[in-house]
């Protein structure tokens, strides 16, 4: 794709839509209405003691010498009950951990002090104050703009279920926060959906360009639920987090490969399937140049967005016909110029398609209006496909999230816990490394200084050291 397209919000009012909505989308890989992501357990403090888990590691290279320091779950809840993990961030050593729907949902955002990795100390916890929803991922990033100064945190905010008239105080959106005291945040802002036929913010993301603060956020099905009034991705300016503004949103319809009559999910796409597009997540590079947005069977979709108000579309990725997209994340690596695409495929047969879970593919974006694909990576789990299989689905061996660090590829792999990657030769990843929980169902990873997080939905978070004088020796099992 050599064209760029510049893309603006005003063009979107001129198309008509339609407003069937059925009762239930069936793309292939996430149910974001009721949280359906497969938990098996949940499990307490008290009973993770009890029950003495242990874990599977081994290792080569650079994380020859990875173990795990500290195994602990979040706290219950106000309520008692006790809630689940997902996704994990780390900021000036501190680790901010999502929750889930287990518990009743509304688990808000932990924050642990990671002062002694081995002994994590849960200090706080926010962003609990919208009912009836859960807070999936947080993004932590020190600003300075006129108007605030100090490490903001911005948390997705999601309705357990949309729309519901029993629920009228329930928003989505994303709440801001001031940590610069990790251990007494203060509420900044709320960006809020106040059309409640939205879920609300399931991914963000976070990048300071210039003197202004940008948040990305991913709404999924936002525009198939309203009939296109509201799209999926937008990108807001929260300079002054208190007064959140929204400067731009993405039509897919813009793209000549997408109909004017699309209806916000069910694409006919030129190979002649019916996909389904909706955004998952996005990511920018570290100046917020460019973003990096998840729009599922459209690929990894390329903006530059240095005129924030205007974005441009540079390319995308695009997949075999025989190969289902579910563009899930997205990570970058060797200075912006090679992306990771996760793929979140749980249903691994389907007519027409290869027998396959997702695993994630690596693009030389040197020239970012045309991704060149070097590679797949693979794993054991993509291919263990049980014959019942067939319109069945299980996260448990899809890839789920990617981190870089160097050239290491940290992939989070729920019941395959956290793989390390070596992508020295991008076109010939191999894996070096494997850090299996028992019961692991593992939701995201992140590097942060020496040591590598990873949140596990139904054990909590998990501490492993990179430097440890010698370590687990390869494909070692310990118990606690």
């Amino acid at each position: 794709m050599k064209k760029k397209i510049v893309l603006r919000a005003t063009l979107a009012s001129s198309i008509a839509f339609s407003v069937f909505v059925p009762a239930a989308l069936a793309h292939d890989a996430l149910d974001l209405e009721g949280g359906q992501k497969g938990y098996r357990e949940v499990l307490s403090q008290e009973e993770l003691e009890s029950l003495q888990l242990g874990y599977r590691i081994s290792g080569d290279k650079n994380v020859k010498n990875l173990t795990e320091a500290a195994s602990v779950q979040i706290k219950a809840g106000m309520d008692g009950r006790q809630k689940n993990m997902a996704d994990v961030y780390a900021h000036k050593g501190f680790a901010y951990t999502g929750t889930h729907t287990a518990g009743g949902g509304t688990g808000g955002v932990r924050v642990f002090d990671l002062k002694d990795p081995s002994n994590p100390k849960e200090v706080a916890v926010f962003a609990t104050e919208i009912p009836n929803t859960w807070q999936e991922k947080v993004i932590v990033k020190t600003v300075n703009t006129p108007h605030f100064k100090g490490d903001l945190a911005v948390v997705s905010v999601q309705q357990l279920s949309r729309n519901n008239a029993n629920f009228p105080d329930s928003f989505g959106g994303v709440l801001l926060y001031d940590v610069s005291d990790p251990y007494n945040p203060k509420k900044l802002g709320f960006y809020k959906f106040s059309d409640r036929r939205i879920t609300g913010t399931h991914e963000l993301y976070l990048v300071q360009q210039g003197n202004r603060v940008l948040l990305l956020n991913s709404s999924p099905y936002a525009d198939y639920y309203t009939g296109g009034k509201e799209k999926d991705f937008q990108i807001i300016d929260v300079s002054n987090p208190a007064e959140p503004q929204k400067l731009w949103d993405f039509d897919p319809r813009i793209l000549p490969e997408v109909p004017a009559n699309f209806n916000g999910y069910h694409w006919n796409a030129p190979d002649g399937k019916q996909r389904p597009v909706f955004n998952h997540s996005v990511i920018t590079d570290n100046n917020g140049q460019y973003a990096y947005v998840s729009m599922w069977d459209l690929g990894t979709v390329i903006f530059d967005i240095r005129d924030p108000e205007n974005p441009v579309f540079v390319g995308r990725t695009e997949y075999s016909v025989n190969q289902k997209g579910s563009a899930h994340s997205a990570a970058l690596a060797k200075g912006g110029n090679i992306l990771i695409e996760t793929r979140e495929v749980s249903n691994p047969v389907g007519t027409g398609y290869e027998s396959a879970y997702g695993y994630t593919r690596i693009f030389d974006i040197s020239d970012k209006s045309n991704p060149k694909l070097l590679s797949n990576f693979v794993t054991d789990l993509t291919l263990d496909i049980p014959p019942t299989s067939a319109g069945r689905t299980t996260f448990a061996k899809t890839v789920h999230d990617p981190k870089v660090q160097g050239n290491t590829l940290y992939l989070s792999y729920y019941s395959g816990g956290v793989l390390s990657v070596d992508i020295t030769d991008p076109s010939n990843p191999v894996e070096i490394g494997r850090y299996t929980p028992e019961k692991s169902d593992v939701w995201g990873v992140f590097i942060d200084r020496n040591y590598v997080l990873a949140s596990d939905m139904g054990q909590g978070l998990k501490v492993l050291l990179k430097n440890n004088n010698g370590g687990e020796s390869s494909a070692n099992y310990a118990k606690k």
